[in-house]
């Protein structure tokens, strides 16, 4: 069993996974990527071979479908400071 390096409570399980992820300036939705995720924190964790594939499908733009997604901005009153 491997201990999460983030949280050191939980123990890591595969799953699949949906990344948000970004490159440069795209968002790209990503599904069943393989991963590791703490069952305490639910931090995930990738294998240099699954980083590099979302790298290559990030870079090439290949798409399977288009989504739309909401875009809001955090109006400037709430403090940062907690």
């Amino acid at each position: 069993m491997e201990t999460c390096y983030f949280c050191k409570k939980g123990i890591l399980e595969d799953k699949r996974v949906t990344v948000d992820f970004r490159w440069g300036s795209k968002l790209i939705v990503i599904e069943e990527v393989p991963a590791k995720v703490c069952n305490e924190c639910g931090e995930k964790y990738y294998s240099a071979e699954v980083s590099r594939e979302m790298e290559k499908i990030a870079t090439e733009g290949k798409m399977e479908k288009v989504i739309k997604v909401p875009l809001v901005t955090l109006p400037e009153k709430p403090s940062a400071v907690v």
